[in-house]
C-alpha cells in the first residue's frame, strides 16, 4: 500500500471511531461503561473471527503475543478514559487524552535513541492548541483524580501508537487488529463482572435502539475502526498517526453540533482551523526535509538514485 493511501485509510479509521460518541451515549443509558466495552468488542471479535478464521488459526506465537500486548494497551487506554470521563467533563477528557499528540514523538525518539523530528513538534503544538480551543470552552483546567486518569489514558494511547508502528511492520497487521479487538473484549467483560453488575437491554423499543447502537459500535466503529489501524500504520509513521489523533475531537465536535445541538463557537472554528493547519504544516515541513536530504550516488557510476528512507529501530 502506498504511504499516501495508508494515511488516508488512517484518517478514515479515526473518523469512524470518532462517531462512537453519538452511539455510546445511547448505549450507556442502558448499561455500564465496562459492560458496553466488553459487549462491543466481543461482538466485533465474533464477526472478525468468522471472516478471518483461516488466518487467525495459523497465527504464530510471536504475532499472538504482539496482539495481546496491543490489546492490553488499548484496553488500558479506554479503561482510563472511561474512569476519567466519570469524574470530569467530556471536553476536558477530549483535551487531556489528545495530549498523546505530543507524547508520541517523544516515545518514538526514545526508542530510536535519537531526537524528535522538529516538524513533529511544530505540527503537534499546533494540533494540541487546536484541540484546546475546540474542547476547553470554560478556559480553565484544574487537575483532580479524573484529569490524572485522562493523562494516564494519553500516555497509554501514545504507547499504543508507537507499539503498533513497530509491531505492524513485523507481523500480519490484519491479524494483529483482530487479536487486539478480542483482548479488549475479554478484559472489558472480566472487569465488568468485577466492578459492575452487567445486564443486557430488554427487547423493547428503547432496548431495540440500544442494540442498534451497540451493533453500530461493534461493526462500524470497531470491526473497521480498530482492526484497520495496524494495517494503515504499517505503511506510515507513528508521528503521523499521533498527529491524526487531533482529527478525533474535530469530527466529534462537528457531529455533536449536527446531531446533538451542541455549541460550535468562534473558539471551535479557530480550533478546527489549527488542527487542519497542523496537518498541512506537517506535510510541508516533511517535503522540505526530504528535499534537503543528500542524494547517494549509485556505485560505479556518476548518476544518483532516489532519496534514501531511514529505517526505524525495532520495537523493544
Amino acid at each position: 500500500m502506498d504511504k499516501k493511501y495508508a494515511e488516508i485509510l488512517l484518517i478514515v479509521v479515526i473518523a469512524l471511531r470518532s462517531t462512537a460518541l453519538l452511539f455510546s451515549k445511547i448505549a450507556l443509558a442502558a448499561m455500564g461503561p465496562l459492560t458496553l466495552l466488553g459487549l462491543r468488542f466481543l461482538l466485533a471479535f465474533a464477526v472478525l473471527f468468522i471472516i478471518f478464521f483461516k488466518r487467525i488459526v495459523r497465527t504464530g506465537r510471536s504475532t499472538l503475543l504482539h496482539g495481546l500486548l496491543l490489546g492490553g494497551l488499548f484496553y488500558a487506554t479506554m479503561a482510563c478514559e472511561l474512569i476519567g470521563l466519570d469524574h470530569t467533563s467530556s471536553s476536558t477528557t477530549a483535551f487531556l487524552e489528545n495530549t498523546a499528540i505530543m507524547f508520541v514523538p517523544l516515545f518514538d525518539a526514545a526508542l530510536r535513541r535519537g531526537r524528535p523530528r522538529p516538524s513533529a513538534f511544530v505540527s503537534g503544538l499546533m494540533a494540541l492548541a487546536g484541540v484546546a480551543f475546540l474542547t476547553l470552552h470554560d478556559g480553565r483546567l484544574s487537575m483532580g483524580a479524573g484529569e490524572y486518569c485522562c493523562m494516564l489514558a494519553a500516555l497509554f494511547y501514545a504507547a499504543t501508537i508507537v507499539a503498533t508502528d513497530r509491531l505492524a511492520k513485523k507481523d500480519d497487521a490484519t491479524v494483529l487488529g483482530v487479536l487486539q479487538v478480542g483482548v479488549i473484549g475479554v478484559l472489558g467483560a472480566v472487569s465488568a463482572f468485577i466492578f459492575e453488575q452487567p445486564s443486557l437491554p430488554a427487547a423493547t423499543t428503547w432496548g431495540g435502539a440500544t442494540w442498534g447502537a451497540v451493533s453500530f459500535l461493534a461493526v462500524v466503529c470497531t470491526v473497521f475502526g480498530f482492526t484497520l489501524q495496524p494495517v494503515a500504520q504499517k505503511y506510515t509513521t507513528s508521528d503521523k498517526a499521533g498527529l491524526y489523533c487531533a482529527i478525533n475531537p474535530l469530527i466529534a465536535a462537528v457531529l455533536g453540533y449536527t446531531f446533538l445541538q451542541e455549541a460550535f463557537t468562534r473558539n471551535s472554528i479557530l480550533g478546527a482551523a489549527l488542527i487542519i493547519g497542523s496537518l498541512l504544516v506537517s506535510a510541508l515541513l516533511d517535503q522540505r526535509a526530504a528535499a534537503r536530504k543528500p542524494r547517494q550516488p549509485l556505485a560505479g557510476s556518476g548518476c544518483s538514485i532516489g532519496y534514501l528512507s531511514s529505517k526505524r529501530a525495532p520495537f523493544g
